[in-house]
């Protein structure tokens, strides 16, 4: 009667934690992810797994990778999970009181984790690699985790360089115009203030002026010009009534 392989003697390179403070049965729920995945993906579906003994498992699957790269000289890429799973540890008993002097037994369950990885067929390595190097030709992901790693790092250094300096620049572009603004402010005051000085030296030399004759000597004193003196015939009908009246009383 032929028997198939046993657990302890599948080939490949293993690795395991023994006494896991966890029930076989939640572990057993992420072993079922990652089985006969590459490696790399394995390790990227544990990193985003919402489980906390994901984070235990994937310990373990770095100490399998590490064993069959010194030991058995493999090279990583070249590995896949192809088998994991989780034996029932001891349990221990607590006990917790309930009412009326019961008390209800407590289960604190424990397991023990294997992973085991192996280099991938021919076949299939082959097809891995093309689908690699296709998706680098495309500029998609990186075959080597760390180089790509290392690439996101610096890309967002840049990015992060870029927006400082841009930032940077805003910033004095913005004083520059708050300057801008304060002496354009300070000509137009200077202008009200000049225009102000006009009319008044204008009304005092000339108080019985027509306005044209005022308009006049603004804009002279604002062109630099001296003012015209007002022509005969622009004299005020007051001063020409007052001159009639002093002839008749003579």
């Amino acid at each position: 009667m032929a028997f198939g392989t046993k657990t302890n003697e599948r080939p490949g390179t293993r690795a395991s934690v023994r006494y896991l403070r966890v029930s076989p049965y939640k572990a057993r729920e992420v072993l079922d992810l990652i089985r006969g995945l590459h490696v790399d993906d394995a390790d990227g579906v544990l990193e985003f797994t919402d489980r906390a003994v994901a984070s235990d498992i994937r310990k373990v699957l770095a100490s399998a990778v590490a064993n069959a790269e010194k030991n058995d000289e493999i090279d990583p890429n070249e590995l896949y999970v192809s088998a994991c799973y989780a034996d029932e540890g001891p349990t221990l008993k607590r006990w917790r009181p309930r009412a009326r002097g019961r008390a209800t037994r407590i289960r604190k369950r424990t397991c023990h984790i294997t992973i085991i990885v192996s280099r991938m067929d021919p076949k299939k390595l082959e097809q891995r690699r093309a689908r690699t190097e296709a998706a680098v030709g495309r500029g998609g992901v990186r075959r080597d985790v760390a180089e790509a790693r290392r690439a996101r790092v610096a890309k967002s250094q840049a990015a992060r360089a870029a927006r400082e300096a841009e930032h940077d620049h805003e910033g004095h572009d913005h004083e520059g115009h708050d300057h801008e603004g304060h002496d354009h402010a300070g000509h137009e005051h200077d202008d009200e203030d000049l225009t102000d000085e006009v009319l008044e030296q204008a009304e005092a030399d000339n108080p019985a002026e027509p306005e044209e004759a005022v308009d006049s000597a603004v804009e002279g004193a604002a062109d630099g010009a001296p003012a015209e003196e007002p022509a005969a015939d622009q004299v005020a009908p007051e001063t020409e009534a007052s001159d009639d009246a002093t002839e008749e009383k003579s």
